[in-house]
């Protein structure tokens, strides 16, 4: 078993030295990422913990044991780097956990949870996979966003994230399900709170975003080029400690609405607040929950808080004084980086503060760490800001995982900074852009400043995606256009299939941005839509909550139109609620995605890996007497579908093979083809003068 101080290390520079030394340097640091993240979970006094829930909005502890694990997997098989899964299974149920997102699956009743020892067994079986990919895959200098050295640091990335995730989870489960002193030193360093002072930093222009060269891993919210004028501020030298926000309790601040936010008097009084998450009162003394014990409250240590508790603290100093207080934004958090003197992590010889694990498994004292005029600019817990999270101009989504940035891009979302205890590899570099709702707990607090500027907020209403924001166009332009529109040509076809029976339940397997189970919900009660990528599932989402969506749409040149979708305009407002949206692999569904009446399949076979299995394993969620409508312009790239998964679109012993031949032969055996193929014109408007036209064929398939 591997201690704590084994297992320090820095996230790897990606550009310089020689091949072999790289290979061999990311192999040590995958396999300490790997130790590290079962060490965590050694303070589970049980395998039985793992069932446990530490936040009702998260799923059980087992799902991100198998969840580090299955991500590797999931993003080598969807880069080709390996050729088969590990279990197909294990790789659906513990594939998607994008926090509070609406499109989690939270149901305990839609898991068969495996047992423990079945999931230890499977990351062992990932761990050899990753290593022979490692000691095998081709390597060369400088490792970029195309290598398969990308999407190994990319799950590695990804593994740190949730050595601190988890243990906000673990923080939440009962003390008496908890071994403490299994998970590195808790400081043993305590006592009254510092007074705090204001600092003042000048100001400056601060240029945001990193180059598509920088040496170190990045994701993809990091890369871009923005410029922010900050205008001089004064700072808080110490984050706010519990001494100094136990002032703002004993004042009435949990009881007093003139202090919140709307959203966060709202969020207080679903919870009930009274003090921070994890503050505990026993009659007149208070403690403080770390993750696996409790300890008399550290009045010196920072406290730790959601955004919204953090604002209510500011606005009640601001009325206390008459002076304006608030959060920093992101710009001025690099403007107190700067001024630090603060370096790259990979450039210290021993971290500057209380992060990266190499000091505590625990916040410590507010003045113990000097950066500078300031204490703990980097380091102890992360710092929440004013600044809703968004792509920085040139933003571009990494293709193997769309929706870890573009989810957040909903303006609810605010970006943490400087990192905390438990913060490593790119959690620790300068750039990294995590950010979490506001009523959202990490190991976070605060840093208060003082500013008579205005808040500058970059503000990304409109999306922006191009690959989107045309599948926008394609399913809500015809508001702008008299162009046939396929959603609307589909959903008829479909009513007329079973018109008269709105009971039917229906699955859309490829929902792209809803238009199409938007439409059928006119008519159906049960309407369930699915699309691969997160960055699609969103916007029929925020249609459902907000009634509306803004995307761009090239003109010529650099000039855009601005649309808006308007769900009213399209007379579906009423319904907007009676359909689920969710992400999922259409490769590899899970079990509850079955039983269906009829099933509709637009314009996804040529975007699979292996249509043939698709469409042999297809019948399994189909009712007896249910329907299979597919609509395929049959366009296979070998790119997306290797030759030998083409059902057709080949000669075979000199004979054409059309691709309705194909379907036919894998659908005969379950199927009957249920009426004549007919075309369906397909339009994909590209920018004002420039379009694509598609024929479509669609079959319908009746179940025997």
């Amino acid at each position: 078993m591997f201690n704590m101080t084994d297992l320090i290390t820095k996230t790897i520079d990606l550009r310089s030295g020689s091949s072999e030394a790289k290979r061999e340097e990311i192999r040590d640091y995958f396999l300490k990422t790997w130790a590290i993240d079962e060490l965590l979970y050694t303070q589970l006094k049980s395998d039985d913990i793992f069932y446990k829930r530490g936040d009702s909005l998260r799923h059980i502890i087992l799902f991100y044991l198998g969840h580090t694990a299955v991500f590797y997997i999931n993003k080598l098989f969807l880069a080709k780097i390996i050729s088969k899964r590990i279990n197909p299974r294990f790789e659906s149920l513990f594939a998607i956990g994008v926090d509070e997102m609406s499109w989690d699956d939270l149901d305990n009743n839609n898991y068969d949870w495996p047992p423990v020892h079945e999931v230890r067994a499977y990351r062992d079986e990932v761990k050899k996979v990753i290593l022979e990919v490692i000691d095998t895959a081709p390597l060369e200098l400088p490792i970029n966003w195309d290598s398969p050295f990308w999407i190994i640091m990319m799950g590695i990335e990804h593994e740190r994230i949730h050595l601190e995730t988890s243990s906000v989870l673990i923080r939440q489960l009962p003390l008496e399900d908890l071994t403490p002193g299994l998970f590195g030193v808790r400081c043993p360093s305590s006592g009254d709170a510092p007074k705090n002072e204001l600092v003042p930093v000048s100001g400056a222009k601060m240029k945001l975003g990193k180059p598509m060269d920088y040496p170190l891993y990045g994701w993809d919210n990091e890369y871009g080029n923005y410029e922010e004028e900050v205008s001089d501020f004064a700072a808080a030298k110490y984050l706010t400690s519990n001494g100094e926000f136990l002032e703002f309790i004993e004042d009435g601040g949990y009881n007093n609405e003139n202090y919140w936010t709307e959203e966060g008097w709202n969020w207080r009084n679903f919870k009930q607040a009274e003090m921070p998450l994890f503050w505990r009162k026993y009659e007149k003394e208070y403690y403080l929950r770390l993750v696996a014990e409790e300890i008399p409250m550290p009045w010196n240590w920072p406290v730790e808080v959601n955004y919204l508790e953090a604002k209510a603290f500011c606005n009640w100093k601001s009325m206390k004084t008459g002076k304006n207080f608030r959060l920093p934004t992101e710009a001025e958090w690099y403007r107190l980086h700067g001024v630090a003197q603060l370096n790259e992590v990979t450039e210290w010889e021993k971290a500057p503060g209380n992060i990266n694990l190499e000091y505590y498994s625990s916040p410590c004292p507010v003045n113990m760490f000097v950066q500078g005029q300031f204490f703990d600019v980097v380091g102890n817990v992360w710092q929440w800001t004013e600044t809703p999270i968004t792509g920085f101009p040139g933003f571009k989504v990494h293709p193997m995982y769309d929706d870890f940035s573009t989810p957040t891009f909903d303006g609810k979302h605010n970006l943490i900074k400087g990192g905390s205890w438990i913060s490593t590899g790119n959690e620790a570099t300068i750039h990294s852009r995590y950010a979490f709702r506001r009523h959202f707990y990490q190991h976070a607090g605060f840093r208060y400043v003082e500013s008579d500027a205005p808040l500058k907020i970059q503000q990304a209403d409109y999306e922006t995606d191009e690959e989107v924001t045309l599948s926008c166009e394609e399913n809500w332009g015809d508001a702008y256009s008299d162009q046939p529109n396929l959603a609307r040509q589909l959903s008829v076809i479909i009513n007329d299939l079973i018109k008269n029976n709105s009971d039917s339940r229906i699955l859309d397997l490829n929902a792209d941005t809803g238009r199409l189970a938007f439409e059928l919900a006119r008519s159906f009660k049960d309407v369930t839509a699915l699309d691969f990528t997160a960055r699609m599932i969103r916007i029929p989402i925020q249609l459902q909550e907000q009634g509306y969506v803004r995307y761009t749409m090239r003109d010529e040149g650099e000039l855009m139109f601005y649309r808006d979708i308007v769900l009213s305009d399209f007379g579906l407002n009423e319904i907007k609620g009676s359909l689920l949206f969710m992400q999922a692999d259409a490769m590899n569904l899970k079990d509850i995605y079955s039983g269906y009446d009829l099933i509709v399949v637009p314009s996804l076979l040529e975007e699979l890996s292996d249509p043939k299995a698709f469409l042999s394993d297809i019948h399994t969620r189909v009712n007896d007497g249910g329907l299979l409508v597919i609509a395929s312009d049959y366009q296979w790239d070998q790119k997306k579908t290797p030759r030998d998964k083409w059902p057709g679109g080949f000669k075979q012993d000199g004979e054409p093979v059309t691709s309705f031949d194909g379907i036919s032969s894998l659908l005969n055996n379950n199927f009957v083809l249920h009426s004549e193929p007919q075309d369906l014109i397909q339009i994909r408007k590209k920018s004002s003068r420039l379009s694509e036209k598609r024929i479509l064929q669609v079959t319908v398939w009746k179940k025997r």
